[in-house]
C-alpha cells in the first residue's frame, strides 16, 4: 500500500468547489472519469456514516465518512466491497486494502481554491488511478468554474395516459395553470410552438407584482408523446421524456444547471414545478 497525491487549482471559491464535489448531481458528473453511471449511496455525507461508492450496476466500495469539515476537509475510510448486493468487509481479497484512506483538502486564496486529494492505494491499482484522477480533477475544475454544466434530473409519476400528459405539458392554456414553484407565483402568459425550430415563452411572475421574468427557448427535438429537447435563451439545454407504463406516465426532466443559484435550490425549484404539473394534470 502506498499514498498517491493529486492537486489542482480552481478559479472558484471553496464553497463552490465543495458543492461540486459532494452535491450528488455534480458528483455523478465528475466521477464519470472512473466509470459511467458512478453514484454514491450516502446519508448526506454525515461523519461516521456508511457510504457505498457504486457503478451503474450497483457494484463498488463500502466506505465510511471518517471526517467531514464543510468547505475544508472530507475523509473516507474504505472498508470493503459490494458485489451483487452483498457487502464484503472480511475476505482475504478486501483485506489487502481494508482501512485505506481517501482525503480531500480545500484551501482558498483570493477566490482561487486549491483542491488536494491523497489516497492509499494497492500497488496493482496505482497505474489505473494515476490515469483516472487527473481527468476527475479536470472535471471538478470545469464544473466549479462553470465551463461545463451540471445536469440535474427530476422525475414524477403522473396518474394519466401519455396523450393527456403531453397535452397538459404543451398547451399554453394548461401551462399557465401549473408553471409555478410556489403559491405566491403564477404564470400569466404562455406561448408554445412545439416543433423542431419552434420557440416557447412562459412569463413567470410574483403575484404581488414585485418581480417577473420570461422563461423561453427553442426546440431542437420533438417526438410527440415521447420526448422533447430544447435550448434555453442562455444556451443551457433540457430534455423531457414521457414514458407510459400501466396507465401512468413517468415524466423525466434533465436540465443544465445555471451558475448563480445553488444546485439544491435549482433542483427543488424545478421539482416543485413538476409536482404542480402532476397535481394539475391529474385534476383535469
Amino acid at each position: 500500500m502506498q499514498k498517491i497525491i493529486f492537486s489542482t487549482t480552481i478559479n472558484a471559491p471553496k464553497e463552490k468547489v465543495w458543492e461540486i464535489l459532494w452535491n450528488l448531481d455534480a458528483y455523478r458528473k465528475w466521477t464519470t472519469a472512473f466509470a459511467e453511471g458512478s453514484d454514491a449511496k450516502t446519508d448526506n455525507w454525515k461523519e461516521g456514516s456508511k457510504v457505498l461508492f457504486v457503478d451503474q450496476s450497483g457494484n463498488g466500495m463500502v466506505s465510511m465518512v471518517a471526517a467531514n469539515k464543510p468547505n475544508e476537509y472530507m475523509s473516507f475510510k474504505h472498508l470493503g466491497e459490494i458485489m451483487d448486493g452483498v457487502e464484503d468487509t472480511t475476505s482475504e481479497k478486501v483485506k489487502v486494502w481494508n482501512g485505506s484512506m481517501e482525503n480531500y483538502n480545500l484551501q482558498e486564496d483570493n477566490g482561487v481554491s486549491t483542491l488536494t486529494v491523497d489516497l492509499d492505494i494497492a500497488d496493482e491499482y496505482k497505474e489505473m488511478f494515476e490515469n483516472m484522477w487527473p481527468t476527475a480533477l479536470k472535471n471538478v475544475k470545469e464544473l466549479a468554474e462553470g465551463t461545463t454544466r451540471v445536469p440535474i434530473t427530476i422525475t414524477a409519476a403522473i396518474n394519466a395516459p401519455v396523450e393527456k400528459v403531453w397535452n397538459s405539458w404543451t398547451s399554453p392554456a394548461h401551462i399557465t395553470q401549473w408553471c409555478q414553484a410556489s403559491d405566491d407565483w403564477h404564470a400569466p402568459y404562455a406561448d408554445n410552438d412545439v416543433r423542431v425550430g419552434g420557440t416557447f415563452k412562459t412569463t413567470m411572475a410574483a403575484k404581488d407584482g414585485s418581480f417577473s421574468f420570461d422563461f423561453g427557448g427553442e426546440y431542437t427535438e420533438v417526438t410527440t408523446n415521447r420526448s422533447m429537447s430544447y435550448t434555453m435563451a442562455d444556451g443551457r439545454k433540457a430534455t423531457i421524456l414521457f414514458e407510459e407504463n400501466n396507465g401512468k406516465t413517468i415524466v423525466t426532466e434533465t436540465f443544465d444547471a445555471e451558475n448563480q443559484n445553488s444546485l439544491d435550490m435549482q433542483r427543488d425549484g424545478w421539482q416543485a414545478i413538476l409536482n404542480n404539473f402532476k397535481k394539475h394534470t391529474e385534476s383535469i
